[in-house]
């Protein structure tokens, strides 16, 4: 177990979670902010695009973990991954699904 073992495993298990509001949307027809929308992230891509992006992001996944979870330390590396995904996404696509900016109208202070 490596620290790059336990954060490739954060990074298999976000996009992993990732896929699935894209593909839920896209299997229900339903339109769905992308990266490939205009703007992107905040408009929204039809349903095929949505299914392609999950697919992409289900392979990506699937590529990082291919070895498997070998370590508790990369177990937790999985879920903490997967769960700050979840709520980055909840609050993102939440915002943008009522009319905001997402993650893009955060302003920093300075």
């Amino acid at each position: 177990m490596t620290v790059l073992s336990v954060f490739s495993r954060a990074l298999g298990g976000a996009l992993l979670v990732n896929a699935v509001p894209h593909g839920v949307s896209g299997v229900q027809g339903r339109p769905f902010p992308t990266p490939f929308a205009d703007p992107p992230g905040e408009g929204m891509s039809p349903p095929l695009v949505n299914v392609a992006w999950s697919a992409i992001n289900v392979s990506l996944g699937l590529l990082v973990l291919r070895d498997g979870v070998r370590s508790r330390a990369e177990a937790v590396g999985a879920l903490v991954g997967g769960v700050a995904m979840a709520f980055g996404v909840a609050y993102h696509f939440g915002s943008v699904m009522a009319g905001g900016r997402g993650l893009r109208g955060i302003r920093r202070v300075r």
